[in-house]
């Protein structure tokens, strides 16, 4: 049988615009479907795949295929830190077709990759809509890779029996990873939410590799294959969406670690009660949440001086009231011992937390009334220094708020001390997704000010869907462009956070540092 690679030609690809390739690789998977679908499935060469109800991951190596494994070119390598992100990594990619015996060979230097690491494939099923889209099997393979040295670059490359990454044909697709030192003095880590797939929001992930960040946080809403974001079946989907998100990305993603949390067009209800059995098959991320099987946006990790909290806020969002309570309360008890672990560790400076729905913003989707409710005494009794969220398809951030007011205003290069002033919140959702605007008569604004400036008028979402106008004096950036984090993390002496904000020419609209005693 004569089985189309879902790639695009190279030469193709440098021609096409990416809705262009969408278009092109739309094309190329409904022929795929049309001949394994119609033929493969209903000979039995295809096993393993999810149900349309379930879609948890497989075991290892459940999935095979009779497609050659030398005509089944891997693609969509991304990359996430384990628990320990000085000696664990994890390495995950997607393939076409089922394959057997997928690894991954990993060395200290391109042309040494004497360790060979098995992973498991998680296959993923998508039902048919009748009229709408025909039924998709997607797969995806992960590799735990342990036992690594901090601070060192690795090389690595994908394969599966049939497709071996060190054959000369191949080489040119072996990537790297360093993994974090023991006590760095300095690093970077970028961030945003709200990406999708276009011009935009590969121009940002440019932009991510310039910065030579680390790792990347992103907030949430990750590629868009649910449009409508209600968290219900009836919300508008392509699962296509997901293999050219995947190709998009991996320039970046291949070598830089990409932290996701779960935004609410990732409740995807196709694949499980909750909705988030893609996001279990798509990503490996770490283990180290309340419920990792159940909620895996919901994780923390520390790196040098730092510590990072992923937070699920579907769990407490008043707006989008999907799952609305999934966790019964454990995720917020889980938060409450994360952060209490984390500040009374030693040699960690500076917590960070990042979600999709905002606590504090004034464009299209405003402020969340649960996540005030549930995690915000939280943030000031554990004097988290810098909260990111996406959502909101803008860029705006805070003064320094304590107790829901001004603590302390923050004008553009100023600082603050999170122990005295209370938290900064940033809405980073400028990630590549349409961008919102801000209420009527509101502008961008660069307030390089400490008076009082001019209040917002904007609203926060209750329990029930309604909505509460505010007047708000605590909007002091904002911005409708493009545009990302790129944190500097200081140690030593006298620590720091220098945050700066980024459009998408690279351009710096904001910047201020997080100190302790400044």
């Amino acid at each position: 049988m004569d089985t189309p690679d879902v790639g695009i030609p190279r030469p193709l690809a440098e021609r096409l615009s990416l809705a262009e390739q969408y278009e092109y690789l739309r094309g190329r998977m409904v022929r795929r479907r049309t001949l394994v679908t119609a033929g493969a499935v209903a000979g039995g060469l295809l096993t393993g795949c999810g149900t349309a109800s379930g879609a948890r991951p497989g075991p290892a190596g459940s999935a095979t295929s009779r497609v050659p494994g030398s005509a089944v070119a891997p693609f969509g390598r991304h990359l996430a830190f384990g628990s320990d992100p000085r000696t664990r990594m994890r390495i995950s990619w997607q393939v076409p077709f089922a394959v057997k015996r997928p690894y991954v060979r990993v060395g200290a230097r391109p042309d040494d990759l004497g360790r060979r690491v098995p992973a498991e494939i998680r296959p993923l099923r998508t039902p048919g809509v009748e009229g709408v889209r025909p039924a998709l099997e997607q797969y995806y393979a992960h590799a735990s890779v342990d036992g690594l040295a901090p601070g060192t670059t690795y090389y690595y490359g994908v394969g599966h029996d049939g497709w071996e990454p060190t054959a000369p044909a191949h080489r040119a697709a072996i990537a790297s990873f360093r993994t974090a030192p023991a006590r760095p003095e300095r690093f970077v880590f970028t961030a945003f939410g709200d990406q999708g797939v276009g011009r935009a929001a590969h121009a940002n992930d440019d932009l991510v590799l310039r910065q030579k960040p680390a790792f990347h946080l992103h907030a949430g809403d990750i590629c868009y294959a649910d449009v409508s974001g209600t968290g219900r079946t009836t919300d508008g989907y392509d699962p296509a969406f997901w293999d050219l998100f995947l190709k998009q990305n991996e320039p970046v993603a291949r070598s830089v670690p990409w932290m996701v949390t779960t935004g609410n067009h990732d409740m995807e209800a196709w694949y499980s009660p909750d909705g988030y059995g893609g996001q279990l098959a798509r990503f490996s991320l770490p283990e180290t949440g309340f419920d990792p099987h159940g909620t895996p946006g919901a994780y923390a990790f520390t790196y040098g001086n730092a510590g990072f909290v992923a937070l699920d806020a579907n769990d407490v969002s008043y707006e989008i009231p999907a799952n609305l309570g999934l966790s019964h309360g454990r995720q917020t008890a889980w938060l409450d011992r994360t952060l209490r672990r984390l500040r009374a560790a030693d040699g960690i400076d500076f917590v960070v937390v990042f979600f999709h729905h905002c606590a504090y913003s004034t464009s299209r989707h405003a402020s969340d009334g649960g996540v005030r409710r549930e995690w915000l005494p939280l943030f000031s009794k554990h004097r988290v220094d810098l909260v990111i969220n996406g959502h909101n398809h803008v860029y705006e951030r805070t003064d320094a708020i304590k107790d829901g007011a001004v603590g302390r205003a923050v004008p553009v290069g100023g600082s603050t001390d999170p122990g005295r002033d209370g938290t900064v919140y940033i809405t980073a959702g400028g990630g590549g997704r349409d961008l919102y605007g801000f209420p009527p008569g509101v502008k961008d604004s660069y307030e390089g000010h400490v008076t009082r400036h001019r209040a917002v008028e904007t609203f926060a979402w209750t329990k029930g869907g309604d909505r509460v106008p505010e007047t708000v004096e605590w909007s002091r950036v904002r911005y409708t462009g493009f545009s990302l984090l790129s944190v500097e993390v200081r140690a030593g002496a006298a620590p720091r956070l220098a945050v700066s904000a980024l459009g998408q020419d690279g351009r710096r609209i904001d910047h201020f540092e997080v100190r302790h005693g400044g």
